[in-house]
């Protein structure tokens, strides 16, 4: 049986916050006839035993292992029926109004494969790097450049039109079904960061736009389900070198692992 809609919810030992999540939007969304999925990634906090009490309309599924950002959105697509998907973090606090937005500008501009909501901080200030270009040598050049003499960022976050880009951050991202069936699933190869720049990458390859929607807001928590800091550090660059790998090949992909310390450390 097919729905209109799919939202898939990943959750990573935020049982709290997937809890208000869902109070915000899932009763409305189910209203609406459509499918609202949490995929857990092997919490140890009660997460999927709460959802099910308090949400038993919800569909869960439970991994048995923590595979990742990239994997556990996976098993929820393979489980949605949506003819759009909506990929969700955890984090992200938004109401029913601002994912049907978000469906409503797919259904209206059919060449866009993917839109992602304007991304907010808790204090209501435009999130950075929720969109960029593709992290070609060149441009982490203008990136460090940029930071390291202190000019202005290559992007203005606090944009209020909707924007054509290269990639879009998956917080709050909303996909449709028929470029789903046609590229596959996020690489599941990213355990975290960089398979939402692969996969709209993947998206532009196929002929399909990738928009970053600022008329749609939402308040994005940001790093609940993160490592810490080191480890995280530590995965960003293993990412990015795996990018590079996929992308640019093996030589760029060791040049960008040796000046990766480097570029961490401009960009502290």
């Amino acid at each position: 049986m097919t729905s209109p809609v799919s939202v898939v919810l990943l959750n990573y030992n935020t049982r709290d916050l997937t809890l208000d999540s869902l109070a915000r939007f899932a009763s409305a969304a189910q209203a609406l006839g459509w499918q609202v999925i949490v995929v857990d990634n092997a919490s140890t906090d009660g997460s999927t035993e709460a959802v099910a009490a308090y949400f038993p309309a919800v569909t869960v599924v439970r991994l048995i292992e923590n595979r990742g950002y990239a994997a556990g959105n996976n098993q929820g697509l393979e489980v949605a029926t949506g003819e759009a998907v909506i990929l969700l973090n955890s984090d992200v606090l938004v109401g029913i109004e601002q994912l049907q937005a978000l469906v409503d500008y797919l259904k209206a501009n059919p060449e866009v494969g993917a839109v992602s909501a304007g991304l907010r901080t808790a204090e209501g200030a435009a999130q950075a790097f929720t969109f960029g270009g593709d992290p070609s040598l060149l441009y982490l050049l203008r990136r460090g450049i940029g930071r390291l003499f202190r000019l202005s960022p290559l992007h203005d976050w606090a944009v209020t039109e909707p924007l054509t880009v290269d990639w879009v951050s998956g917080a709050c991202l909303c996909v449709r079904r028929e470029v789903i069936e046609q590229i596959g699933g996020l690489d599941e190869n990213f355990f975290l960061y960089f398979e939402d720049v692969d996969w709209c990458r993947r998206m532009r390859l196929a002929g399909w736009r990738v928009v970053y929607n600022p008329r749609v807001q939402v308040v994005h928590l940001g790093g609940q389900s993160q490592p810490a800091r080191r480890v995280a550090n530590r995965q960003y660059g293993e990412s990015l070198r795996l990018y590079y790998r996929k992308w640019y090949g093996e030589a760029l992909a060791e040049c960008v692992g040796l000046l990766f310390p480097l570029f961490r450390w401009v960009m502290r």
